[in-house]
């Protein structure tokens, strides 16, 4: 193989990555769209809460079933440290939604759908830091 041809198989994007983002971004729409339904019955902050839980547990299932599959861990040494991991995403999403939807949005005057845009935001921010921690000891092989 030529230097050039294996210049042009180098990917930016690792395949692993990539289904991470798809999975990932399956289990933030679970997060999402969940947390809607939740804010029916509970406030806001609880919501995105619980919201979190749903989609942390869907965003397990396909990361064990189609990202991390060369994992040599057991399914509870994963799950517990994919619950660490998710502890501090978690948090970040909480921040940044709460932050932008009580204090920053308001102060700039953005009221359309200001909790789901400032809740889109907060599950966004966690992708590349849940990625890390999933793939160095949730998944790790």
């Amino acid at each position: 193989m030529t230097r050039a041809h294996s210049v042009v198989k180098q990917t930016f994007i690792s395949k692993d990555f990539l289904m991470f983002l798809l999975t990932g971004g399956f289990a933030a729409a679970v997060n999402w769209g969940s947390r809607i339904v939740y804010n029916i019955w509970m406030p806001y902050s609880a919501a995105i809460v619980v919201a979190y839980i749903t989609g942390m547990i869907t965003a397990f299932v396909l990361a064990k079933l189609f990202v991390f599959t060369k994992s040599t861990q057991s399914t509870t040494k994963s799950a517990i440290f994919f619950t660490l991991v998710n502890l501090v995403a978690v948090l970040q999403t909480w921040a940044v939604s709460v932050g932008l939807a009580y204090y920053v949005l308001p102060r700039i005057g953005f009221t359309w759908h200001a909790r789901d845009f400032a809740h889109a935001v907060g599950v966004a921010i966690p992708v590349f830091t849940s990625y890390i921690g999933h793939k160095k000891w949730s998944f790790k092989h």
